[in-house]
């Protein structure tokens, strides 16, 4: 049986892509940590930037883990820089602070849920960079 280069072609795309597909499934279910992605990624949160540091250290093969890793600590690491530099700021600081607060305290649980659920879900501007640098 001769195939033609037509053939051939398609055959070695679709071969491609199941491979691609492949690699891109196994990469969900592997993690350098030994621990389950969604869990990696919940825990990324938990600690808000801090978590974010460890897991971006150690998560070395998990694409989704590290980004959920990037995310936190830009997203957690800025927002502590804002507490600190509205904490000097007399009255005006002090009365918007609870509202962030308020919007941290969502933000945070809102990740948390999506990171469990393995979503690859992007902050805008944050979710950007955070996938840039990882």
């Amino acid at each position: 049986m001769t195939l033609t280069p037509e053939e051939r072609r398609k055959i070695y795309e679709e071969e491609k892509a199941r491979i691609e597909s492949d690699e891109k499934e196994q990469s969900k279910r592997v993690s350098s940590t030994s621990l389950q992605p969604n869990v990696a990624g919940l825990l990324c949160y938990l600690g808000w930037w801090v978590s974010g540091i460890v897991f971006i250290v150690l998560e070395q093969k998990n694409r989704l883990v590290r980004f959920h890793a990037m995310q936190s600590i830009i997203t957690f690491g800025g927002l502590t820089v804002l507490f600190i530099v509205l904490g000097l700021i007399p009255f005006a600081g002090w009365i918007i602070m609870p509202f962030l607060g308020l919007a941290q305290l969502i933000l945070w649980i809102l990740l948390m849920v999506k990171a469990y659920n393995g979503e690859y879900f992007k902050l805008p501007v944050i979710g950007d960079l955070a996938e840039k640098n990882i």
